[in-house]
Protein backbone atom coordinates (compact mmCIF):
# COMPACT_ATOMS: atom_id res chain seq x y z
CA UNK A 1 0.00 0.00 0.00
CA UNK A 2 0.97 3.27 -0.21
CA UNK A 3 0.66 6.55 -2.96
CA UNK A 4 2.52 6.68 -5.97
CA UNK A 5 3.98 10.23 -7.15
CA UNK A 6 3.30 11.48 -10.44
CA UNK A 7 0.14 9.60 -11.73
CA UNK A 8 -1.86 12.15 -12.33
CA UNK A 9 -1.00 14.14 -15.14
CA UNK A 10 -2.43 18.00 -15.11
CA UNK A 11 -3.84 19.01 -18.34
CA UNK A 12 -2.81 22.50 -17.20
CA UNK A 13 -2.96 25.19 -19.94
CA UNK A 14 0.64 27.56 -18.96
CA UNK A 15 3.87 26.51 -19.28
CA UNK A 16 6.28 27.63 -16.17
CA UNK A 17 5.76 25.99 -13.07
CA UNK A 18 5.89 29.75 -10.52
CA UNK A 19 3.65 32.17 -13.17
CA UNK A 20 1.00 34.52 -13.33
CA UNK A 21 -0.97 34.04 -16.96
CA UNK A 22 -3.56 36.84 -17.05
CA UNK A 23 -4.98 35.90 -13.25
CA UNK A 24 -3.85 32.28 -12.83
CA UNK A 25 -1.06 31.44 -10.51
CA UNK A 26 0.73 28.83 -10.28
CA UNK A 27 3.87 27.00 -8.63
CA UNK A 28 5.05 23.35 -8.77
CA UNK A 29 7.54 22.05 -6.03
CA UNK A 30 8.53 18.63 -3.96
CA UNK A 31 7.33 17.41 -0.82
CA UNK A 32 6.36 14.09 0.41
CA UNK A 33 8.70 12.64 -1.51
CA UNK A 34 6.35 13.69 -4.75
CA UNK A 35 5.63 16.92 -6.94
CA UNK A 36 3.09 19.11 -5.37
CA UNK A 37 1.42 21.32 -7.17
CA UNK A 38 -0.50 24.61 -6.27
CA UNK A 39 -2.82 26.84 -9.13
CA UNK A 40 -5.36 29.07 -8.63
CA UNK A 41 -7.08 32.16 -10.09
CA UNK A 42 -6.97 35.83 -8.47
CA UNK A 43 -8.80 38.91 -10.17
CA UNK A 44 -5.96 41.39 -11.65
CA UNK A 45 -6.78 43.97 -8.82
CA UNK A 46 -5.22 41.32 -5.95
CA UNK A 47 -1.46 41.89 -5.39
CA UNK A 48 1.24 39.92 -6.50
CA UNK A 49 2.02 39.80 -2.97
CA UNK A 50 -1.44 38.15 -1.97
CA UNK A 51 -0.57 35.48 -4.03
CA UNK A 52 2.82 34.91 -3.43
CA UNK A 53 1.62 34.60 0.69
CA UNK A 54 -1.08 32.08 -0.42
CA UNK A 55 1.55 29.88 -2.46
CA UNK A 56 3.83 30.08 0.59
CA UNK A 57 1.08 29.02 2.90
CA UNK A 58 -0.06 25.67 0.87
CA UNK A 59 3.67 24.84 0.64
CA UNK A 60 4.29 25.37 4.16
CA UNK A 61 1.47 23.10 5.08
CA UNK A 62 2.07 20.40 3.01
CA UNK A 63 5.75 20.51 4.88
CA UNK A 64 4.70 20.84 7.87
CA UNK A 65 2.33 17.52 7.25
CA UNK A 66 5.38 15.98 6.54
CA UNK A 67 7.23 16.85 9.32
CA UNK A 68 4.68 15.21 11.33
CA UNK A 69 3.81 12.31 9.13
CA UNK A 70 6.64 10.95 7.45
CA UNK A 71 8.09 7.77 8.93
CA UNK A 72 11.73 8.76 7.26
CA UNK A 73 11.68 11.71 9.81
CA UNK A 74 13.05 10.53 12.99
CA UNK A 75 11.39 13.63 14.86
CA UNK A 76 7.72 13.42 13.52
CA UNK A 77 5.08 12.30 15.18
CA UNK A 78 4.26 9.08 13.56
CA UNK A 79 7.91 8.38 14.06
CA UNK A 80 7.35 8.12 17.97
CA UNK A 81 4.54 6.18 17.27
CA UNK A 82 6.42 3.81 15.88
CA UNK A 83 8.86 3.77 18.11
CA UNK A 84 7.21 3.67 21.58
CA UNK A 85 3.66 2.71 20.75
CA UNK A 86 4.38 -1.28 21.10
CA UNK A 87 5.56 0.26 24.37
CA UNK A 88 3.11 2.32 25.57
CA UNK A 89 0.19 4.55 25.03
CA UNK A 90 1.68 7.23 22.66
CA UNK A 91 0.04 11.09 22.86
CA UNK A 92 -0.46 12.25 19.25
CA UNK A 93 -2.08 15.47 18.38
CA UNK A 94 -5.54 15.93 17.41
CA UNK A 95 -5.03 15.99 13.60
CA UNK A 96 -2.71 12.70 13.76
CA UNK A 97 -6.03 11.09 15.90
CA UNK A 98 -8.26 11.89 13.29
CA UNK A 99 -6.13 10.73 10.67
CA UNK A 100 -6.16 7.66 12.03
CA UNK A 101 -9.43 7.19 13.04
CA UNK A 102 -9.97 8.15 9.26
CA UNK A 103 -7.88 5.25 8.97
CA UNK A 104 -9.42 2.84 10.63
CA UNK A 105 -12.86 3.34 9.24
CA UNK A 106 -11.37 2.88 5.99
CA UNK A 107 -10.55 -0.23 7.29
CA UNK A 108 -13.54 -1.75 8.37
CA UNK A 109 -15.10 -0.68 5.45
CA UNK A 110 -12.48 -2.50 3.19
CA UNK A 111 -12.73 -5.58 5.05
CA UNK A 112 -9.29 -5.06 5.93
CA UNK A 113 -7.93 -4.26 2.28
CA UNK A 114 -7.19 -0.53 3.57
CA UNK A 115 -4.36 -1.52 6.26
CA UNK A 116 -1.86 0.87 7.57
CA UNK A 117 0.14 -1.62 9.18
CA UNK A 118 0.80 -3.24 5.90
CA UNK A 119 4.44 -1.40 7.13
CA UNK A 120 5.22 -3.83 9.42
CA UNK A 121 6.57 -5.55 6.40
CA UNK A 122 6.57 -2.84 3.79
CA UNK A 123 9.56 -1.42 5.32
CA UNK A 124 11.50 -4.33 4.12
CA UNK A 125 11.00 -3.95 0.35
CA UNK A 126 13.17 -1.78 -1.45
CA UNK A 127 12.34 -0.46 -4.66
CA UNK A 128 15.57 1.38 -6.00
CA UNK A 129 17.77 -1.21 -4.60
CA UNK A 130 15.46 -3.95 -5.66
CA UNK A 131 15.23 -5.51 -2.39
CA UNK A 132 12.33 -7.75 -1.30
CA UNK A 133 11.75 -9.79 1.85
CA UNK A 134 11.87 -13.59 1.77
CA UNK A 135 8.93 -15.49 2.83
CA UNK A 136 9.81 -16.28 6.28
CA UNK A 137 10.10 -12.77 7.13
CA UNK A 138 6.71 -11.79 5.25
CA UNK A 139 5.35 -15.25 6.95
CA UNK A 140 6.65 -13.42 9.93
CA UNK A 141 5.26 -9.96 9.83
CA UNK A 142 2.01 -11.05 8.62
CA UNK A 143 1.01 -11.59 12.51
CA UNK A 144 1.53 -7.98 12.71
CA UNK A 145 -0.73 -6.42 9.80
CA UNK A 146 -3.64 -6.21 11.50
CA UNK A 147 -5.67 -2.85 11.49
CA UNK A 148 -7.25 -4.03 15.12
CA UNK A 149 -4.00 -3.82 16.68
CA UNK A 150 -3.47 -0.17 16.55
CA UNK A 151 -5.73 1.14 19.55
CA UNK A 152 -7.22 4.83 20.14
CA UNK A 153 -8.22 6.38 23.05
CA UNK A 154 -10.59 9.15 22.01
CA UNK A 155 -10.12 10.31 25.91
CA UNK A 156 -6.18 11.09 25.64
CA UNK A 157 -6.06 11.15 22.73
CA UNK A 158 -3.42 8.59 22.31
CA UNK A 159 -2.68 5.22 20.11
CA UNK A 160 -0.94 2.05 20.91
CA UNK A 161 -0.14 -1.23 19.63
CA UNK A 162 -1.00 -4.25 20.53
CA UNK A 163 1.45 -6.45 18.96
CA UNK A 164 5.37 -5.67 19.35
CA UNK A 165 5.93 -5.87 15.86
CA UNK A 166 3.42 -3.77 14.71
CA UNK A 167 4.25 -0.63 11.97
CA UNK A 168 2.16 2.25 10.55
CA UNK A 169 2.81 4.25 7.71
CA UNK A 170 0.42 6.72 6.43
CA UNK A 171 1.41 6.71 2.18
CA UNK A 172 -1.79 5.92 1.29
CA UNK A 173 -3.80 8.68 3.20
CA UNK A 174 -1.31 11.60 3.71
CA UNK A 175 -0.94 13.34 0.89
CA UNK A 176 -5.31 13.18 0.55
CA UNK A 177 -5.31 15.19 4.01
CA UNK A 178 -2.73 17.67 2.71
CA UNK A 179 -4.77 18.73 -0.60
CA UNK A 180 -7.44 18.66 1.73
CA UNK A 181 -5.97 21.52 4.15
CA UNK A 182 -4.42 23.05 1.51
CA UNK A 183 -8.17 23.57 -0.90
CA UNK A 184 -9.10 25.14 2.81
CA UNK A 185 -6.32 27.39 3.28
CA UNK A 186 -7.72 29.39 -0.66
CA UNK A 187 -11.30 28.79 0.43
CA UNK A 188 -10.90 30.58 3.13
CA UNK A 189 -8.80 33.05 1.41
CA UNK A 190 -11.61 33.55 -0.89
CA UNK A 191 -10.30 31.68 -3.73
CA UNK A 192 -13.03 29.85 -5.83
CA UNK A 193 -11.25 28.42 -8.92
CA UNK A 194 -8.14 26.24 -7.63
CA UNK A 195 -5.77 22.73 -8.14
CA UNK A 196 -3.87 21.70 -5.38
CA UNK A 197 -2.21 18.22 -6.36
CA UNK A 198 0.51 15.95 -4.29
CA UNK A 199 1.39 12.91 -6.60
CA UNK A 200 -1.40 10.71 -7.29
CA UNK A 201 -3.94 13.27 -5.50
CA UNK A 202 -5.66 16.13 -6.97
CA UNK A 203 -8.34 18.40 -5.36
CA UNK A 204 -10.41 20.92 -7.89
CA UNK A 205 -12.28 23.72 -6.81
CA UNK A 206 -14.60 25.40 -8.55
CA UNK A 207 -14.18 25.15 -12.36
CA UNK A 208 -11.41 26.63 -14.68
CA UNK A 209 -13.36 29.97 -15.26
CA UNK A 210 -16.48 28.54 -17.60
CA UNK A 211 -14.40 25.46 -18.32
CA UNK A 212 -13.60 21.78 -16.60
CA UNK A 213 -11.00 21.15 -15.40
CA UNK A 214 -9.28 18.35 -17.26
CA UNK A 215 -7.00 15.24 -15.33
CA UNK A 216 -5.53 12.62 -17.38
CA UNK A 217 -5.33 9.46 -15.74
CA UNK A 218 -1.90 7.50 -16.92
CA UNK A 219 -1.68 5.01 -19.14
CA UNK A 220 -0.05 2.34 -17.10
CA UNK A 221 2.29 1.13 -19.54
CA UNK A 222 2.94 3.52 -22.10
CA UNK A 223 5.00 6.43 -20.28
CA UNK A 224 3.91 10.09 -21.22
CA UNK A 225 0.10 8.81 -22.54
CA UNK A 226 -2.67 9.49 -20.83
CA UNK A 227 -5.51 6.90 -20.57
CA UNK A 228 -8.15 8.69 -20.29
CA UNK A 229 -9.23 12.43 -20.19
CA UNK A 230 -11.97 13.41 -17.47
CA UNK A 231 -13.65 16.68 -17.42
CA UNK A 232 -14.07 17.81 -13.51
CA UNK A 233 -15.30 20.40 -11.16
CA UNK A 234 -15.12 20.72 -7.53
CA UNK A 235 -14.01 17.19 -6.96
CA UNK A 236 -11.05 15.06 -5.68
CA UNK A 237 -9.33 12.10 -8.09
CA UNK A 238 -6.73 10.34 -6.21
CA UNK A 239 -4.74 6.92 -8.79
CA UNK A 240 -2.80 4.00 -7.54
CA UNK A 241 -0.76 2.00 -9.94
CA UNK A 242 2.06 -0.41 -10.07
CA UNK A 243 4.11 1.52 -12.26
CA UNK A 244 5.62 4.07 -10.18
CA UNK A 245 7.78 2.36 -7.64
CA UNK A 246 8.34 -1.12 -8.46
CA UNK A 247 11.33 -3.34 -10.28
CA UNK A 248 10.82 -6.83 -12.06
CA UNK A 249 12.38 -9.52 -10.72
CA UNK A 250 12.06 -13.33 -12.76
CA UNK A 251 9.41 -11.76 -14.27
CA UNK A 252 7.23 -10.67 -11.39
CA UNK A 253 6.86 -7.05 -11.16
CA UNK A 254 6.88 -5.71 -7.05
CA UNK A 255 5.63 -2.36 -6.39
CA UNK A 256 4.72 -0.28 -3.77
CA UNK A 257 1.08 -1.08 -3.18
CA UNK A 258 0.88 -3.98 -0.66
CA UNK A 259 -1.70 -6.43 -0.05
CA UNK A 260 -2.34 -6.74 3.90
CA UNK A 261 -3.29 -10.18 3.39
CA UNK A 262 -0.29 -11.77 1.69
CA UNK A 263 2.67 -9.03 2.28
CA UNK A 264 3.30 -9.21 -1.10
CA UNK A 265 2.36 -6.45 -4.33
CA UNK A 266 -1.24 -6.52 -4.94
CA UNK A 267 -1.35 -8.10 -8.44
CA UNK A 268 -4.73 -7.98 -9.23
CA UNK A 269 -5.06 -4.67 -11.58
CA UNK A 270 -2.53 -2.01 -12.72
CA UNK A 271 -4.34 1.05 -11.77
CA UNK A 272 -7.50 2.65 -10.08
CA UNK A 273 -8.87 6.02 -10.07
CA UNK A 274 -11.27 7.13 -7.28
CA UNK A 275 -13.43 9.93 -7.27
CA UNK A 276 -15.58 12.07 -4.94
CA UNK A 277 -15.60 14.85 -2.89
CA UNK A 278 -13.59 13.64 0.54
CA UNK A 279 -9.51 14.20 -0.33
CA UNK A 280 -8.60 11.94 2.19
CA UNK A 281 -11.29 9.13 1.58
CA UNK A 282 -10.42 8.92 -2.47
CA UNK A 283 -6.97 8.65 -1.33
CA UNK A 284 -7.19 5.55 1.19
CA UNK A 285 -10.40 3.95 -1.41
CA UNK A 286 -7.67 4.00 -4.41
CA UNK A 287 -5.31 1.98 -2.88
CA UNK A 288 -7.67 -0.07 -1.48
CA UNK A 289 -9.61 -0.97 -4.36
CA UNK A 290 -6.17 -1.85 -6.15
CA UNK A 291 -5.79 -4.57 -3.38
CA UNK A 292 -9.13 -5.58 -3.55
CA UNK A 293 -9.10 -5.84 -7.51
CA UNK A 294 -11.90 -4.98 -9.73
CA UNK A 295 -15.06 -7.43 -9.14
CA UNK A 296 -14.37 -6.83 -5.36
CA UNK A 297 -13.26 -3.51 -5.49
CA UNK A 298 -16.04 -1.96 -8.52
CA UNK A 299 -18.39 -4.01 -6.34
CA UNK A 300 -17.85 -1.66 -3.44
CA UNK A 301 -17.68 1.42 -5.08
CA UNK A 302 -20.87 0.41 -6.70
CA UNK A 303 -22.26 0.77 -3.09
CA UNK A 304 -20.89 4.29 -2.38
CA UNK A 305 -23.01 7.08 -3.95
CA UNK A 306 -20.78 9.72 -3.40
CA UNK A 307 -17.96 7.81 -5.13
CA UNK A 308 -16.66 6.77 -8.90
CA UNK A 309 -14.05 4.73 -10.02
CA UNK A 310 -11.47 3.89 -13.06
CA UNK A 311 -10.05 0.66 -13.24
CA UNK A 312 -7.23 -0.48 -15.44
CA UNK A 313 -7.14 -4.12 -15.20
CA UNK A 314 -4.26 -6.67 -16.16
CA UNK A 315 -5.35 -6.50 -19.85
CA UNK A 316 -5.17 -3.04 -19.95
CA UNK A 317 -8.79 -2.94 -20.03
CA UNK A 318 -10.74 0.25 -18.69
CA UNK A 319 -13.83 -0.41 -16.40
CA UNK A 320 -16.03 2.54 -14.66
CA UNK A 321 -18.53 2.57 -12.09
CA UNK A 322 -21.74 2.86 -12.76
CA UNK A 323 -22.62 6.50 -12.09
CA UNK A 324 -19.57 6.88 -14.67
CA UNK A 325 -21.32 4.81 -17.38
CA UNK A 326 -22.78 6.71 -20.01
CA UNK A 327 -26.94 5.48 -21.15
Amino acid sequence: MGKISAVIIIMLFTLSSHSALAQWHKKSFKVMGTLAHVEFWLDDSVPQATADKLILAVEQEMQRIDQTMSPYIATSELSAINRDAAIKPVIISKELFDLLTDAHNVAVLTHGMFDITYASIGYQYDYRKHQKPDQTAINNALKAINYQAVTLDKSSSSVRFTHADVKIDLGGIAKGHAVKNCIAILKEAGIEHALISAGGDTTLLGDRIGRPWFVGIKHPRAEDKTAVQLPLSNESISTSGDYERYFIEDGIRYHHIINPKTGDSARNVVSVSIIGKNPTYVDALSTAIFVMGLQQGMALINELPEYEAIIIDNQQTLHVSTGLQQD
